[in-house]
């Protein structure tokens, strides 16, 4: 523990959503839900105005519209959340070298050893300052936790939401603590809350009371040894600058299963290639291919193989899953398929054009082995409807542009149309006209930036007062405790 609360933890408020509304005028004030908008989709995140309707982050889709049925319902634009997001941690990065994101929209920095700050003074001046320059440079909120430890400055951000900022004053930890939820300590879910709150410990205040040897007893050593420190409000975890990612991977759950063998193939192809796409991004290589399938019944599978040496090469990556994919069974119909790196290096293996050709030749002696007899008919392969071939092109809430219209986004497709509301982030509310899916006038298009001109913050945050006689800035919304 710190005697300054020099640990900011920033999080973004709705961050997927809110930047949905910023991005499109039409949107502001109203219910917003991104996430996947199949039968089987999943929320990824909701606006505050579709939170006061009950709906939540994870919750399937299909119960969000039936909460809020008159939400706008898009799906993400994960090109846009990344350059914002790069955009805040740029801000961060000047704050301290010690930044350590944890998501697109959620980082530790610490602020000492960037010498922005060195008590409490100075640590609020500095937070306040980064609400307004990310405000200032995305047109976004966050919400700012500042503390002497990871576990308080995160649950401090929390409290603060939205769009506010808490200080907690080292020394007054296990009052703030005392009467919150068991639920807001790391590590706490549903069913440990739900089996501390059957021993009578609903509070952390009951926690810190009932001491280590009662939590090691009911949740074991390691848990309960953890839980009766963060009780005590006690977290010496570091901000860590680099923090290794163990795997790469990416999957997609399919609306209706998928019982074509060659359109399976043809996904987990499709899969491998995203998925070296994220590996070569973050300038990594990995040494073995993971296959992730669900099937039809729920069971899920997963096969793995080692090659040679780390690689980035998608040819290699796309043959191994193919591989992989031969030794599963998906005659019942597939739901969910991913395709996944482990082992990351961050060089590949010399001799990729070899493993390459090794790869292909296992892959053709394979397909040799396998080949059906001549009598046998080959199946056709699964072919999408109109309707889901106008989904993918035109998905609700993505960028176009007209040639005569200029820039909108996708308010919906089906029947032969897509609709589509023609406005840019700094517009009014814009119209809304419907094409042919096919018009030759209309193509999908590039996010705009939400901001039509960004500040210019590159001496920032010189001008920020870093001791207690540079005084505090006036403080907002979420205030900190005594």
């Amino acid at each position: 523990m710190r005697p300054a609360p020099t640990i900011l933890h920033l999080d973004m408020d709705a961050f997927y959503a809110s930047a949905e509304q910023a991005a499109k005028p039409s949107l502001r004030g109203k219910a917003v839900v991104v996430g996947g908008l199949g039968p089987r989709g999943v929320v990824a995140t909701a606006s505050y105005e579709a939170r006061r309707l009950g709906v939540h982050s994870a919750m399937p889709t299909a119960q969000a519209r039936r909460l809020a049925p008159n939400a706008a319902y898009l799906v993400p634009r994960f090109s846009l959340y990344r350059t914002v997001s790069d955009q805040v941690m740029e801000l961060l990065g000047r704050l301290s070298p010690l930044v350590e994101p944890l998501s697109l929209d959620e980082a530790f920095v610490d602020l000492e050893a960037g010498g922005t700050a060195d008590d409490s003074a100075s640590a609020r001046a500095t937070g306040e300052g980064l609400r307004a320059a990310i405000r200032a440079v995305t047109g976004l909120s966050g919400s700012v936790g500042l503390a002497g430890s990871k576990m308080l400055a995160k649950i401090a951000s929390e409290e603060a939401k939205p769009d506010g900022l808490l200080l907690i004053e080292p020394g007054t930890e296990r009052e703030l603590l005392a009467p919150m939820s068991v639920r807001i300590l790391p590590g706490v879910g549903p069913a440990t809350g739900d089996h501390l709150r059957r021993a009578g410990m609903t509070t952390v205040h009951d926690l810190a009371e009932a001491g280590e040897a009662e939590l090691v007893r009911l949740v074991g050593k390691a848990h309960g040894h953890g839980l009766h420190r963060m009780a005590l409000g006690l977290d010496d975890r570091p901000v860590v600058a680099e923090r290794d990612a163990k795997s790469v991977s990416v999957e997609d759950t399919f609306d209706v299963d998928l019982h074509d063998r060659v359109r399976v193939r043809a996904e987990v192809e499709r899969l491998a290639v995203r998925c070296v796409e994220r590996l070569r991004a973050a300038d990594r290589s990995g040494r073995t291919v993971v296959l992730k399938v669900r099937r039809y019944d729920f069971s899920t599978l997963t096969r793995s193989e080692t090659l040679r040496g780390p690689t980035d090469d998608p040819t290699v990556v796309r043959e191994a899953a193919a591989r992989l994919l031969e030794s599963v069974d998906t005659t019942g119909g597939v739901r969910l398929l991913g395709v996944g790196v482990t082992g990351l290096a961050d060089y590949t293996q010399e001799d990729l054009f070899a493993q390459a050709a090794d790869a292909r030749e296992l892959a053709q002696r394979d397909r040799e082995h396998h080949a059906p007899a001549a009598e046998e008919p080959v199946p056709e392969p699964e072919v999408d409807s109109a309707e889901q071939l106008a989904a993918r092109r035109w998905p609700a809430g993505h960028d176009v542009h007209h040639e005569e219209h200029g820039h909108g986004w996708v308010q919906g497709s089906g029947i032969g149309r897509v609709t589509v509301r023609f406005e840019e982030p700094w517009s009014a509310p814009g119209r809304v006209l419907t094409f042919r899916i096919d018009d030759p006038l209309l193509r999908p298009a590039d996010p705009l930036p939400l901001v039509r001109e960004s500040p210019d913050y590159s001496s920032w945050p010189a001008s920020l007062p870093k001791s207690r006689s540079s005084g505090a800035a006036a403080s907002e919304g979420g205030e900190s405790s005594p």
